[in-house]
C-alpha cells in the first residue's frame, strides 16, 4: 500500500510496510544530499563549527558514520535472529571513529552510510513488515519501521548540522520532513517523552501545525496528535520548521521569516519545550 501524493506523503493506510518504505526513501534522499556536500569539503571546512553545539563538521560525520556502522550490525543481528549486540561493541566502534582524522571521518561516513543503506534497501517487503529490531537501549525490540525512522531522525538532523555550517538557509527537505512528522506522530512518538519538556510552558496548549496531518499537544506530556481537534495556538511554516523544532534546530539564527506562531504559546516557548539533542 505504498502510495504517494504530490507533496511526497505516504497514504494513511496504516500499513507498517508503507511507513517503512517512506522512511527508507527519505534515508536515501538524505544520504545522497549529504554525500554531495561532503565530497566537496576542504580540510579546513571539515573542522569548521557545525550546527550541533560543540561539534565540528567532521565530528558530526563521525557520529553519523559510527552510528551507521552500529545500525548496520544491529540490523544484521535482527535478520539473523541473533538478538542485541554484545556488550562493549558500540564503545569499540566509537573509539575507533574518534581516533580518525577529520578527513577519514568524512570519507568513512560516506562508505559506512552507503553500506547501511544497501542493507536496508535489500530487505524484502515481508521483512520490512515483520522484522523486529533490538536496539539495545529499549526494553523490547521495535518494528523495522521504527528502527528506520529513528535512523532517519538522526540522519536528517545531523545532515542539517553539516549543511548549515555553509548555508544559513539550510532546511530539511519537505518530503523528508513530512515523513519525520508522521513518524513522530506514530511509531516514534515515544521519543518525545524523553526529549520534550512539557513543563516549559505556563499552560497547556494544542498547536495547529498548519498544512500537516498532526497538531502538537503540550500538557502532562508532549505528543503529536491527529489534526482536527480544538487548538489554542498556530504554527505556520511547513514540515521543515516542525521537524527542526522537534529536534531543537529551529534556532533564532536559522528560522525563516515565514515561520509564525500565534496563540497561547510563542515560538520561544516551543523552543524551550524542544531543547534538542
Amino acid at each position: 500500500c505504498v502510495v504517494g501524493n504530490n507533496e511526497g506523503e505516504v497514504c494513511g493506510c496504516g500499513s507498517m510496510t508503507s511507513t517503512a518504505d517512506a522512511g527508507i526513501d527519505a534515508l536515501r534522499s538524505t544520504h545522497d544530499g549529504l554525500v554531495a556536500v561532503v565530497r566537496d569539503l576542504s580540510d579546513e571546512q571539515l573542522v569548521a563549527p557545525s550546527g550541533a553545539t560543540e561539534w565540528t563538521v567532521a565530528q558530526v560525520l563521525s557520529h553519523l558514520g559510527s552510528g551507521a556502522e552500529i545500525s548496520a550490525a544491529t540490523l544484521r543481528n535482527a535478520v539473523d535472529g541473533a538478538g542485541r549486540l554484545p556488550d562493549g561493541f558500540n564503545q569499540g566502534v566509537w573509539d575507533r571513529w574518534n581516533a580518525m582524522s577529520p578527513r577519514h571521518q568524512a570519507d568513512g561516513f560516506v562508505v559506512a552510510d552507503a553500506a547501511l543503506l544497501a542493507d536496508v534497501e535489500a530487505l524484502t517487503a515481508e521483512q520490512r513488515e515483520t522484522l523486529q529490531v533490538d536496539l539495545g537501549f529499549l526494553p523490547a525490540p521495535v518494528p523495522f519501521a521504527t528502527y528506520a525512522g529513528m535512523r532517519l531522525s538522526e540522519a536528517a538532523a545531523h545532515s542539517w548540522d553539516v549543511r548549515v555550517a555553509y548555508d544559513d538557509d539550510a532546511v530539511i527537505d519537505e518530503p523528508t520532513a513530512r515523513v519525520l512528522v508522521r513518524l513522530f506522530g506514530g511509531p516514534m512518538g515515544f521519543l518525545l517523552g524523553f526529549t520534550a519538556k512539557a513543563d516549559a510552558v505556563a499552560e497547556p496548549a494544542v498547536v495547529d501545525l498548519v498544512g500537516l496531518d498532526h497538531d502538537l499537544s503540550i500538557g502532562d506530556a508532549v505528543a503529536l496528535v491527529p489534526a482536527g481537534g480544538v487548538t489554542t495556538a498556530t504554527l505556520e511554516g511547513g514540515a521543515d520548521a516542525v521537524a527542526r523544532l522537534l529536534t531543537g534546530r529551529l534556532t533564532a539564527a536559522h528560522t525563516p521569516a515565514s515561520v509564525v506562531v500565534s496563540g497561547n504559546v510563542s515560538l520561544e516557548d516551543l523552543r524551550r519545550v524542544f531543547p534538542g539533542y
